[in-house]
């Protein structure tokens, strides 16, 4: 008997950096089990990974859905995300070709039972995509947190995730160890609250290991090059976390993204943030001291409810005494089944605008002088396409053309050139 011949599928993703890990192992799974990955129009299903952060987000969602259930061909739509987890019925309302499946892991299977291509074929299951993932990224990340304990008063995500759960080392560390084997140089831990992962009882390290232990786990029984953390909260910047960093002798990236969402303390105290500007630049001053080179990074909310003239201005001059070498600014978008959506005192859309704007300059003037430190230095950096790098920093660094995509080439900077810094090949 002949064998179905494999489904074509497309793979649309929204949201957040955690969002984009979880696609590429999707695709993975997908690809594992013979499926095809191809554009939308030629699609017989399309998964769409769904967020709801905002209100915005879950319009974006919602559109998604609609105009892939409406195209010609008619493919299968499969819905996943956190959308997906919290307004299934409202979605599965937008075609009669649309099925929700909010859990990740089962997505591919449910690909291959809709196009009636599951005959025989075994889906891949894991944290870890494909290294390159399948959307070409070198760096793969390895989601080891999920969910969140947090209550903040414009967010819904603890709904959509649920309560925080940390993997297991022992996945953790097979994670890693297949990304070497398939060539990775740097991988990336990430979750939704990632500065939460704590070991259970039946870990092979033992109950209640954070991060800062699973990190100096993975550096000492695996031969990865480097290890790059994603976002965390203020409070969860140890100072065992920073000595495993600083003593890695740079196997873990100089780079912390630690949310900060306002440089404000009447407007962390409204967003039900669990820290104030003080405890956060007393973190970024610790971790400073332990890595004078350290990239900081952050996000940032403008026009949350309430925030008046002078709450902006107090939140900018603060950002600006971080120096910043990254910044995400949003504009607080309005997310219904949240407190701050039923707050009185909503700041009108030109106003954010204007405050949006004016964080962004700051944030691109920051950015500049933090590379314009770097000139004259010299780094590791990972070639990420023909041309360009990234480095330890998350700098874009423009290279020789000839450098092999997927290795590190240490570099001189030497100039800049359109938002990126100019590297000089001292050894491949």
């Amino acid at each position: 008997m002949t064998a179905p011949s494999a489904a074509s599928v497309a793979l649309i993703n929204l949201g957040c950096r955690l969002n984009r890990v979880e696609s590429d192992i999707v695709a993975s799974a997908l690809l594992s089990a013979g499926c095809e990955l191809v554009d939308k129009h030629e699609a017989d299903a399309i998964v769409i990974n769904t967020c709801a952060v905002t209100g915005e987000a879950q319009t974006k969602t919602r559109k998604a859905v609609r105009g892939a259930a409406r195209l010609p061909q008619s493919p299968f739509v499969v819905a996943t995300g956190c959308a997906a987890s919290l307004f299934a019925s409202e979605l599965m309302e937008l075609g009669p070709n649309v099925v929700v499946e909010p859990r990740k892991d089962l997505v591919a299977k449910r690909v291959l039972e809709l196009t009636g291509t599951g005959a025989g074929r075994e889906v891949r299951t894991g944290i870890l995509a494909l290294s390159p993932t399948p959307t070409g990224r070198t760096r793969p990340g390895i989601k080891i947190q999920d969910g969140c304990d947090n209550r903040c008063t414009y967010c819904i995500v603890w709904k959509a995730r649920g309560p925080s759960r940390s993997v297991p080392s022992d996945e953790v560390i097979r994670a890693v160890e297949e990304a070497c084997d398939r060539g990775a140089r740097e991988v990336v831990l990430t979750g939704v609250n990632l500065g939460n992962y704590r070991t259970g009882k039946a870990d092979e390290l033992g109950a209640g290991v954070g991060l800062d232990g699973l990190l100096l786990h993975v550096l000492r029984t695996t031969s990865i090059d480097r290890v790059r953390i994603s976002s965390l909260e203020p409070p969860d910047v140890t100072n065992d976390l920073l000595d495993v960093m600083a003593g890695s002798d740079g196997r873990v990236a100089p780079f912390l993204h630690i949310c900060l969402q306002s440089g404000c303390d009447a407007t962390l105290r409204r967003m039900g943030r669990v820290y104030d500007t003080s405890l956060y630049a007393r973190v970024v001053e610790q971790a400073r001291a332990r890595m004078p080179h350290l990239a900081l990074g952050c996000d940032l909310i403008v026009g949350f409810p309430g925030e008046t003239d002078e709450q902006f201005d107090e939140s900018y001059s603060f950002c600006e005494q971080m120096e910043f070498a990254r910044m995400h600014v949003f504009r607080y978008s309005r997310r219904p089944g949240t407190p701050a959506a039923q707050y009185e005192d909503q700041v009108p859309p030109e106003t954010m605008a204007k405050r949006s704007e004016a964080m962004r300059g700051l944030a691109k003037r920051m950015r500049l002088r933090c590379m314009e430190k770097l000139l004259g230095t010299s780094e590791d950096v990972l070639v990420q396409s023909a041309g360009r790098a990234v480095s330890e920093g998350l700098f874009d660094v423009a290279v020789d053309e000839s450098l092999p995509v997927g290795e590190f080439a240490h570099v001189r900077f030497e100039a800049l050139d359109e938002g990126a810094l100019v590297g000089k090949t001292i050894k491949s």
